[in-house]
C-alpha cells in the first residue's frame, strides 16, 4: 500500500505547515529547516516522485511552479535583489523527500551553487 509523502499530507491539511501559496496545481510552504531568510518549497499537488517521473501531462503544473515562485518572491520582497530556484533529483543530488519540489531560496547573498573541486 502506498503511503502519502509528508508533502501530500501538508497539501491535504493532515500535517501542519506555513502555507504561503496554494491553488489547484501547486502548494508552497515554508521549509522547516531554512537555509536562508526566505526558504519556500513549491510542490505539485499531484504526487510525482522525481523529475524523472514528469510527463507531458504535467507541463501546466511545472509552469505553475515557476509562476508561483515569481509571485512568492515578489510578495516576500526578494524579487529585485535575487533568489535561487533549485530542484534536486534523486540521491546524488540530495533529494530527501520523494515528492517533486522546488526550493525558492533568498533574502541574502547566496554564493556559489556548488563547491568548487580543485
Amino acid at each position: 500500500m502506498h503511503m502519502p509523502t509528508i508533502f501530500s499530507r501538508i497539501i491535504s491539511g493532515q500535517s501542519p505547515a506555513t502555507i504561503v501559496y496554494q491553488d489547484e496545481l501547486v502548494t508552497a510552504f515554508k521549509d522547516i529547516h531554512p537555509l536562508a531568510p526566505v526558504h519556500i518549497l513549491i510542490v505539485p499537488n499531484k504526487e510525482i516522485a522525481t523529475v524523472n517521473d514528469v510527463t507531458l501531462d504535467d507541463e501546466a503544473m511545472l509552469g505553475r511552479m515557476f509562476t508561483a515562485a515569481r509571485k512568492i518572491a515578489q510578495e516576500m520582497g526578494i524579487a529585485d535583489s535575487g533568489y535561487r530556484l533549485l530542484i534536486n533529483c534523486r540521491d546524488d543530488a540530495g533529494q530527501e523527500v520523494y515528492h517533486l519540489h522546488m526550493h525558492l531560496v533568498g533574502g541574502r547573498r547566496l554564493g556559489p551553487m556548488l563547491a568548487r573541486r580543485d
